[in-house]
């Protein structure tokens, strides 16, 4: 882990930093703060640094205000995944979309895929379940997604669906993994944040809160999958998905990445 909290916490008084980095910590105290501010180590340091009156952390109610239109969306990011889900895909299978929010994916894939016979389970923080299950009850989300808080609950997954979730999960992937009822044969993680550095925590603005968001090494973390047993199907490059921290742009901007993965090895061919 980078220590960049000194960074962080004293970077006003740093003479002779470039004048984007100085407006750019500027900027964080005005009316109008950049989307991504700060550099920590870790979300412990990150959560520390959240100014006391604001919101930490993606678990609260106003976190969950978003569109459901504008989330549905199908974006370019979106065929990588698509493409697989369609390979992997038959009838009986469970999809467990980790970080699923209010089921947009399930909306939006199921203009393109026949999901007829799948049972697709969504993992998401308490506050966004509750929110999930009352747009349900009011006839806005398909009634037969599941929404769970907790992996030990969720149905036995085929398919693990893990997109724009990697950058904020505390937790290492296989922590996950082995907490659910099986492990799933497929996975598929999208938008997930990387650069060749050190890895960084920095904090999202989303709405009142500030999240905790991390930017991953590039190279530990494919030696994470490795760890796992988990054999590369694919993996690709989203471009124009990069983010630059406002106020510590020498950092450079992350990489987005996808990775479909699976726990058996590939069949020969011949």
């Amino acid at each position: 882990m980078i220590r960049l909290t000194s960074i962080a916490r004293n970077g006003l008084n740093g003479a002779g930093l470039p004048a984007r980095a100085m407006i750019g910590r500027l900027r964080q105290y005005g009316p109008r703060p950049p989307r991504f501010a700060g550099a920590y180590g870790s979300v412990a340091e990150a959560l520390a640094a959240v100014p006391p009156g604001q919101l930490a952390g993606y678990d609260h109610e106003a976190a969950t205000e978003v569109s459901l239109d504008a989330m549905r969306q199908v974006h370019l990011w979106d065929y990588p995944v698509l493409f697989w889900l369609d390979r992997v895909l038959v009838p009986g299978m469970t999809v467990l979309d980790a970080g699923g929010h209010l089921a947009t994916k399930r909306t939006t894939f199921g203009r393109f895929l026949c999901l007829s016979g799948i049972t697709w389970a969504v993992l998401d923080l308490p506050a966004i379940v509750r929110r999930g299950r009352r747009l349900q009850a009011e006839g806005h989300l398909p009634a037969s997604v599941q929404f769970h808080e907790d992996p030990s609950t969720c149905p036995a997954p085929d398919v693990l669906l893990a997109s724009g979730l990697l950058q904020y999960l505390e937790q290492p992937l296989a922590d996950l993994v082995d907490r659910l009822a099986q492990r799933p044969s497929t996975i598929l993680l999208n938008k997930v944040a990387t650069r060749e550095g050190p890895e960084v925590v920095t904090l999202e603005r989303i709405g009142p809160t500030r999240v905790p968001y991390r930017i991953r090494n590039y190279d530990q973390f494919k030696q994470e999958l490795e760890g796992m047993n988990l054999h590369l199907m694919d993996e690709w490059v989203i471009p124009g998905l990069g983010h630059r921290i406002a106020t510590h742009p020498g950092l450079g901007t992350s990489i987005s990445r996808g990775f479909a993965l699976s726990s058996h090895p590939p069949k020969a061919v011949g």
